[in-house]
């Protein structure tokens, strides 16, 4: 019955076909054994991959063990790997649960790769799909978070979410297959185990086919999602701009913190964090966000600004070209801002380049007088991502041309120039969310 689920729901979500090579995670625990057997026993070619996180000591070497000996009898290739996860974690910055996710897909598409396999099959099955549903839904998420755990992303695919955990051990039983457990599933530190161990089963004494329900629900949402999709995409299309959000065109939508949601929170920005930048719409300008995806918003009179963050060590999203010629009364100065020319007798010290600052001070061309680089701005009306986007060239601690926009008095051609800096700012490069 399991075998007929599993080959039906490869068919209908279109997942694989028969001439497909298979790559299967096997971790040696109940669900990845059945999903090996099963697509073995329905004709698939498959190759398996098994990686030790070397977190449960002698236990993960069991597993590995394990692992070996059943592709040795089934008489398929294994490919394994060994990782220090806690090393990894430490030195990303990440929980052990992400460093593991990270490391094993990444191995997985470099298998994947290697044996010409076409998909990577996950034994996740229908209890999993339940607890990502619930999970999500304790953790803030939108209406795609609550579809469950998709049957199919890119070349990753899950044959089993169409079966119960308990099912895959019924088959396994009666082909009298064993497998590992990992204990780790049996405590309650992590969050999903806390949601297995104790929160469904809660919800099953209020409804005992509560995991029925939950996935009857998943299906409808799916299909209400199409139809929401539909209509966001649209939303979106009319509130977009290229550097951010209009926030009037935004506020003219029947549901603006809807399509706030959906082009924020893809990039990082947490339910309280979007909660305030809905609430920043009818407030003044200059009030910024920033998500754990490094992402920043910032308001301003009419729109809200997305932006990458950048730290002092992030390049400028352009080159400079710097050419040196000799100057003469026939030479036309280009009207064009994104090129400088100065005289290059007054350069005494090497060109850098940076963000302006506050407090910086320059003398703007055809001016004696000097100006704070922020009361130019503003008086050019510049916008707070523009202002944030201003970079400098510098001789010194001197400003030498505001790059783009204006050039520094003291830097001028004159009759008496011999020399000159033709400057051309070029390969703009723009960072799209």
């Amino acid at each position: 019955m399991v075998k007929k689920q599993v080959a039906r729901y490869i068919e209908t979500e279109h997942l694989f076909s028969l001439k497909d090579r298979v790559l299967v995670a096997l971790s040696g625990g109940a669900d990845s054994v059945a999903l090996l057997h099963i697509l073995l026993s329905l004709g698939y070619t498959c190759e398996a991959a098994h990686c030790n996180f070397h977190l449960r000591g002698k236990e993960s070497d069991r597993d590995e063990d394990f692992t070996r000996q059943l592709c040795h009898k089934l008489n398929i290739t294994l490919h394994t790997i060994d990782f220090d996860t806690e090393k990894y974690a430490e030195s990303h910055k990440i929980s052990i649960e992400m460093a593991a996710r990270e490391l094993r897909y990444q191995w997985f598409s470099e298998i994947k790769e290697k044996c010409k396999a076409s998909v990577i099959a996950i034994a996740h099955h229908q209890d999993d799909s339940v607890e990502t549903m619930i999970l999500n839904l304790i953790r803030g998420t939108g209406i795609n978070g609550l579809l469950g755990i998709k049957p199919k992303n890119k070349d990753i695919v899950r044959p089993l979410l169409c079966v119960t955990r308990q099912k895959l051990i019924d088959y396994l039983n009666y082909i009298k297959q064993d497998y590992v457990t990992d204990s780790t599933n049996l405590q309650d530190e992590y969050t999903r185990n806390k949601i297995r161990l104790n929160l469904i089963p809660l919800m099953q004494e209020i409804n005992p086919s509560v995991k029925d329900s939950l996935i009857n629900t998943g299906n409808h949402l799916a299909e209400v999602y199409k139809v929401y999709q539909e209509a966001t995409h649209q939303g979106i299309s009319r509130v977009r701009t290229h550097e951010g959000i209009h926030i009037e065109a935004l506020l003219k939508e029947p549901s603006p913190q809807a399509l706030l949601f959906e082009i924020l929170h893809p990039l990082g920005f947490n339910s309280a964090q979007l909660k305030n930048i809905y609430d920043s719409l009818y407030g003044q300008p200059g009030k910024y966000f920033i998500s754990s995806k490094g992402w920043k918003v910032t308001k301003d009179r009419e729109l809200l600004y997305i932006s990458k963050v950048e730290d002092k060590d992030t390049p400028p999203p352009f080159s400079l070209q710097i050419k040196e010629e000799m100057y003469s009364s026939t030479f036309i100065i280009p009207t064009d801002k994104n090129v400088a020319c100065l005289d290059a007798d007054k350069v005494k010290n090497e060109f850098t380049i940076r963000k302006w600052e506050h407090g910086d001070t320059f003398i703007p061309l055809g001016m004696k007088g000097r100006k704070k680089v922020s009361d130019y701005l503003t008086d050019k009306k510049f916008s707070l991502l523009q202002k944030e986007n201003q970079w400098v060239l510098c001789n010194g601690n001197e400003i030498v041309w505001l790059i783009g926009e204006r050039l520094d008095n003291r830097y001028r051609i004159t009759p008496n120039t011999r020399k000159i800096y033709v400057i051309k700012q070029i390969s703009v490069n723009k960072v799209n969310f």
